[in-house]
């Protein structure tokens, strides 16, 4: 086990002076005639002259647009309701399709399994935007008009995102494995009038077919004037009433692409929350926020230069997936990747890395412990040379994670353990490449972002746990819910906690010199005898046995009370028995307290999870306790559900 006081790596002097972070550290300083010696300087800075700061962002990341006269923030201590860059218009789509790369460089490299290859170049990337533009403008498409994929992470699905947005209509998308109330959950509240589909996606070296599932949704989404089929995998013989991608386009000229410059704050996406306690949330992100945030996330945080390679290992069900494209406006290459990251074999994704030189590797903290756990050592089995950054987020990275990082995959790169969510589709914390990074904490809170911890009263903390909160406004907090015209729900998700602050809902302690440790969802934390306890701390020890490959931990309500209960997937072909319960206990006991010990440990065959990879604790918690839970549709696996129920293990 590594020293946690000492850093496990260190970025090379030169290559710190090299960084982007530390020009853009450098031209603050010249600019504003300020010192600002090292992040925690420059972090301080950006929170407390904002409007300077995200000026500058705007400038050094090469935001194209108009940036318009008057202040870059009316009034930060306002949230909600800041108003950012009034006077500005600009296209998020205009500065992802920059006109000043190589126009023969890859814009989009695609690998479908281990199967199909495609890619292409910027030039085509651009010719392909302007000719489904058009297509969606001969359909009566516009500004404001919803535009939805129901796709896999495919070519056509950037190319539709950026065609949509370059007429400044709204995005919104979702991935082929949602069931049919999944998708009409979400695009049966935005209303789209032109849907994206795909025939049928591969996963695990098998064709689904999707033409029934839409043919499905179709009917039941009266708003569509248009259906576009993209050929991928081959479909079922069922009909789908659509027009296939190459009629859509039809007897259309590829062409420069035109931009529909639009306000700041003019609509950009809907995301969507993915609890199950109800119908999803629609949170409505905007063209400014958006771009300047993931921006400045990828230049500065990222080290993000044109010409690098980015891959991150997500759907168009999952926020990461807008993120992954907004490293077009860096002028990188985006490594889009989609199927089963376990086939044929746990190395397909490295076996990309390696063929494609990847630089920067994205991916969820349950993928790198599952290949901890398969023994994986790509250090030994791959050249990955380019590789300069591997990113986790989903879920907090626990430092097991971060030995195995280092230890098996390489030991010179950046590990940014990264957290923030689709409620901001960016980051509130995550990596700074000019800074050590130690085990088991994300690095830095995001430049711009005024994060701290409070506790139950609302007092700032360091050192302690407590809420996650930003209190200033920010760039791309959302506009607001779908359908909520007066703003209450909005308000209510965000800012009733603590007036005016923004909080996020996850359990984190603030270190000493300026890092992050997450303890998981605040909601889902756990308070026996009245102590709260974050359901990341018992799976830091449980999931380092070998014998358990993932474990889920809720609260019982039990005489007055709150108990623990463990449940964990084992290994293969092991049963639990009296002497691995044994081990469980003790690994928490020593490792933790005694209240983190679970009053019960059970096994179960499978743990109930989003569609984004994420376990559902307020689920499991509400089918033991009797209660229903509300879209199941959320679920990626909602019969895993089935196993929770009328167990007399939890009567007694």
């Amino acid at each position: 086990m590594q020293d946690p006081v000492r850093p496990l790596w260190q970025l090379a002097p030169e290559r710190v002076a090299a960084a982007s972070l530390t020009a853009f550290r450098q031209a603050v300083e010249t600019e504003e005639g300020v010192s600002l010696p090292d992040y925690d300087a420059l972090w301080q800075w950006s929170i407390d002259h904002p409007g300077a700061f995200w000026d500058k962002v705007w400038t050094f990341c090469r935001v194209i647009g108009e940036r318009g006269d008057g202040p870059a923030v009316d009034d930060p201590t306002r949230m909600p309701g800041a108003r950012w860059f009034a006077q500005a218009r600009l296209n998020m789509a205009e500065t992802l399709l920059r006109p000043d790369v190589d126009p023969e460089a890859d814009a989009l490299v695609f690998w479908g399994e281990a199967s199909v290859r495609r890619r292409l170049s910027h030039a085509a990337l651009r010719a392909e935007v302007s000719r489904v533009a058009q297509a969606l403008a001969r359909a009566g498409v516009g500004p404001g008009d919803r535009v939805a994929g129901y796709l896999p992470n495919l070519p056509e699905a950037v190319i539709a995102f950026l065609a949509t947005v370059s007429l400044g209509a709204v995005w919104s998308s979702a991935s082929p494995d949602f069931g049919v109330q999944g998708v009409l959950d979400r695009f049966g509240q935005i209303e789209p009038t032109v849907l994206f589909v795909v025939d049928g996606y591969l996963y695990n070296g098998k064709v689904h077919s999707c033409r029934g599932k839409v043919a499905d949704i179709v009917a039941r989404l009266p708003s569509l004037t248009a259906v576009v089929e993209i050929p991928y995998a081959g479909g079922g013989p069922e009909t789908v009433e659509a027009v296939s991608w190459d009629d859509f386009l039809a007897g259309l000229t590829p062409s420069a692409p035109t931009f529909h410059r639009v306000p700041f704050d003019h609509p950009l996406v809907i995301m969507y929350s993915s609890g199950t306690t109800g119908a999803p949330k629609c949170i409505v992100h905007g063209h400014g926020g958006t771009l300047l945030q993931q921006l400045k996330e990828h230049v500065l945080h990222g080290d993000t230069r044109p010409g690098d390679r980015v891959f991150y290992f997500t759907t168009l069900g999952w926020m990461m997936w807008n993120w992954l494209v907004g490293a077009l406006g860096t002028g990188a290459t985006l490594l889009l990747y989609d199927g089963s990251p376990f086939h044929p074999s746990g190395t397909i994704l490295w076996d990309y890395a390696q063929a494609e030189g990847c630089t920067f590797f994205g991916t969820s903290a349950k993928w790198l412990d599952a290949q901890r756990k398969e023994g994986l050592r790509p250090r030994d089995t791959h050249a990955l040379g380019a590789l300069r950054v591997i990113a986790s987020t989903g879920s907090p990275l626990a430092p097991e994670g971060f030995d195995h990082v280092y230890e098996a995959i390489k030991a010179d790169v950046h590990l940014a353990s990264i957290s923030g969510g689709t409620d901001i589709v960016s980051c509130f914390m995550l990596g700074s490449p000019v800074d050590p990074v130690y085990r088991g904490e994300i690095q830095k809170r995001g430049l711009g972002m005024a994060v701290a911890v409070y506790d139950e009263s609302g007092r700032p903390v360091v050192g302690e746990k407590g809420e996650l909160v930003c209190t200033r406004a920010f760039p791309s907090t959302p506009l607001g819910f779908w359908n909520d015209p007066d703003g209450s729900r909005f308000r209510a998700a965000y800012f009733e906690r603590f007036p005016g602050i923004w909080t996020h809902g996850d359990w984190v302690e603030l270190t000493p010199r300026g890092g992050i440790i997450v303890y998981g969802r605040s909601d889902a934390t756990l308070n026996p005898g009245g102590v709260r306890i974050g359901t990341a701390e018992i799976y830091r020890q449980v999931e380092t046995l070998p014998e358990v490959r993932e474990a889920i931990v809720i609260g019982q309500d039990w005489e007055g009370d709150v108990r623990v209960l463990l449940f964990v997937v084992l290994a293969p072909g092991l049963a639990l028995d009296d002497a691995l319960v044994a081990r469980i206990k003790g690994r928490i006991r020593e490792n933790c307290t005694p209240r983190h010990v679970p009053a019960k440990v059970l096994q179960v065959g499978d743990i109930p999870r989003t569609k984004s990879n994420k376990i559902v604790e307020l689920a499991v918690r509400d089918v033991i306790h009797g209660r229903v839970v509300r879209n199941k549709e959320a679920l990626a696996n909602p019969e895993a559900l089935d196993e929770f129920m009328d167990r007399p293990e939890l009567v007694s």
